[in-house]
């Protein structure tokens, strides 16, 4: 397997991912969360990636054994904020 970047390929951070579902693909909103008060949050998207449910399904089992190793290696990951300043509820 030869891989190679394309003069567009670029990186970047998200804190925030949205999921969008359609019979044909999975889309994947990729954005950064920031709080500019206590009781407000901002998300500001800036990249989509779209998925076969075959690709996405692919993702999910690699994402799944990553972070299993993750876990082993480094501790249990915990999804809620432990911030005062960030709402708590479901993690986007």
């Amino acid at each position: 397997m030869n891989i190679v970047q394309t003069p567009e390929y670029r990186e970047s951070y998200a804190n925030s991912v949205q999921i969008r579902v359609s019979v044909w693909d999975f889309q994947l909103v990729f954005g950064l969360a920031s709080s500019e008060a206590p009781d407000q949050v901002t998300i500001r998207n800036h990249n989509a990636v779209f998925l076969s449910p075959q690709q996405a399904k692919a993702l999910w089992n690699m994402l799944g054994q990553h972070l299993a190793q993750y876990e082993q290696a480094f501790g249990t990951l915990n999804l809620e904020p432990q911030s005062h300043n960030f709402p708590q509820g479901p993690i986007n």
